[in-house]
């Protein structure tokens, strides 16, 4: 009773027809204007729209409202299925013209419905979008925008002839880049090892060819943070990285460049700047790529950024 009266306001300058008090309630959840010394109701005003019980125990949620839809769902979360039934609720047989009425509803309902292999499709493609949600510790938002970039691929008929886990992996690897949280591809195949890198990123031309999907370039800078961590480098090296890299990207030498090479040949040029005893060695493994990788990478950079010093 203690929240029902916080939720009252005080209302002045009408006066109660019963008992002539001046000083009102008003309850913004039925919209009734109500006297508090007589209980007379002056105003009734609106619809009431609390729940059509009383919620006596606080710890018991009696609410019917259900889960939210969801794209990760084969139907959204909104099912229905019309049983084949002849009898009402008191077990009288239904009238010939309401049994039809009830079968053509039915079959309504089940031309609306998905196909059963689409639906056993989007049931493994669940399954898998669930496995790289779990391994790559994915947000909702990303795995529901791979699940909207996947469906889409179903409907324009690019699963059809191939696997359903590497365009799943194809529409993981996409979304990560468009929310802006990339992964790398040797995340992924860790993440499944039975797609292999090869295979997503065939998969993912696939995608930005058919969907027109407008992924934007990776940033090597979102990667120093991650490679820094796991040799523990300080937060001075990584900020002198950046400076490297934003150097780098005046000069275009970032352009067509593998990201996460590029920013471990960074955080390597940093090291050495803050003579770091950090091995190529260490920021490759650190990174996933190889040392020769690393050692061009930085080859590149160096002359670069002895060009700008020299003019």
């Amino acid at each position: 009773m203690a929240s029902v009266r916080r939720s009252r306001i005080w209302k002045e300058g009408m006066i109660c027809p019963e008992c002539g008090n001046d000083v009102l309630v008003y309850d913004p959840k039925s919209g009734e204007i109500s006297c508090p010394s007589c209980g007379y109701v002056v105003q009734e005003r609106g619809v009431d729209r609390g729940p059509e019980w009383r919620n006596l125990d606080e710890e018991e949620d009696r609410s019917r409202a259900g889960a939210p839809l969801s794209i990760m769902y084969r139907d959204h979360g909104l099912s229905t299925v019309i049983d084949r039934i002849d009898e009402d609720a008191t077990g009288r047989r239904l009238p010939k013209e309401t049994r039809e009425k009830l079968l053509r509803l039915k079959k309504l309902d089940a031309t609306s419905q998905v196909s059963a292999s689409e639906a056993r499709n989007l049931q493994q493609a669940v399954n898998i979008l669930q496995i790289y949600v779990d391994k790559l510790h994915l947000s909702q938002a990303i795995a529901e925008r791979a699940m909207l970039i996947y469906r889409k691929a179903l409907k324009e008929g690019l699963v059809r002839g191939r696997s359903i886990r590497s365009i799943m992996a194809a529409a993981v690897y996409a979304a990560c880049r468009l929310m802006g949280a990339p992964r790398d591809l040797r995340e992924l195949e860790k993440a499944y090892p039975i797609v292999k890198r090869k295979t997503i990123a065939q998969g993912y031309r696939l995608l930005l060819k058919h969907l027109n999907l407008k992924v934007p370039v990776a940033d090597p800078a979102i990667y120093l943070n991650k490679i820094a961590s796991k040799v523990g480098l300080e937060q001075e090296t990584v900020q002198e990285a950046l400076k490297i890299l934003q150097e780098a990207h005046k000069k275009g030498a970032t352009i067509g460049k593998d990201p996460v090479g590029m920013a471990a040949a960074a955080l390597y040029m940093a090291c050495q700047e803050k003579n770091q005893p950090i091995t190529q060695k260490d920021i490759a493994r650190a990174a996933g790529v190889t040392e020769v990788t690393v050692r061009n990478r930085f080859k590149g950079l160096k002359e670069v950024l002895e060009e700008q010093t020299m003019h």
